[in-house]
């Protein structure tokens, strides 16, 4: 058994068998195709937008988003590509997430799109007066550029993300609490753009905090992950950064 898994099973008390549910949408005259991922408990629980790395939603990610469900959560996938475009490989990936990313203002429309449809889901046991984002390398760049946006959601968390933006003075808008988790060794992001991000939250006042993990690269989440020295997953770091996001958002929902 992946060792990730093990450690959701052994951490979290048995739930009610988790539930996927597409929710196909348009934006723009393209057509998206996102996910719900919950358990069917009638507990109100707190709502997570997930978006995934550059690959987009494949097999791999959803089942990071049911770990993360596990946890206690209505979980939204974003698509942030559209049905047409869903990589098949890296080549893909970084197409299309450049092309993603290298429009923030694209990036912003959809992952607020992606908030928009989970507070207006129906039939999921969802609390929407606690809801916030997480994303992972690419989606955790989707993350913060929803926080950003001055989206309405108590924190968002960016899992060894890209921490740079174009318009670092739309750090203003933020009124969310905000935890940035990196690997210390990350070639993807360097020292520069990590002091750059934390110049942005401090002058914008920002409730903010930033983990760095020792021994730790780009990708420490992703099980598939293993080329040292770049994208290697790092189980110990994985389970200390998911236990850093519940203990986070337990706080940044609090009344």
């Amino acid at each position: 058994m992946n060792r990730l898994i093990l450690f959701a099973l052994l951490s979290f008390p048995a739930m009610a068998a988790l539930k996927t549910t597409k929710v196909p949408y348009e934006l723009d005259k393209t057509k998206f195709e996102g996910v719900l991922v919950f358990d069917d408990a009638a507990t109100p629980r707190p709502g997570l937008v997930l978006v995934p790395n550059w690959l987009g939603i494949n097999d791999a990610n959803l089942k990071q988003a049911e770990l993360v469900a596990a946890r206690g959560y209505v979980v939204f996938v974003a698509d942030m590509y559209g049905i047409a475009a869903r990589p098949k490989n890296q080549e893909e990936a970084g197409k299309a997430a450049g092309a993603v990313k290298g429009n923030r203002a694209l990036m912003r429309q959809r992952v607020n799109k992606a908030l928009q449809l989970l507070l207006g889901a129906k039939g999921v046991p969802l609390d929407v007066k606690r809801v916030g984002a997480i994303g992972f390398c690419f989606g955790g760049t989707a993350a913060l550029e929803l926080a950003r946006s001055g989206a309405k959601v108590g924190g968002v968390v960016s899992f060894h993300g890209g921490l740079a933006s174009p318009t670092p003075e739309d750090a203003k808008n933020i009124g969310a609490k905000v935890l940035a988790l990196h690997g210390a060794d990350d070639p993807n992001v360097p020292p520069d753009e990590v002091a750059g991000f934390q110049a942005e939250m401090r002058a914008a006042k920002v409730d903010w905090q930033l983990v760095s993990f020792g021994n730790a690269v780009h990708s420490f989440t992703d099980v598939d992950a293993n080329t040292p020295g770049r994208a290697q997953y790092n189980a110990v770091v994985a389970g200390r950064a998911y236990g850093m996001m519940d203990d986070f958002f337990a706080e940044a929902f609090k009344p």
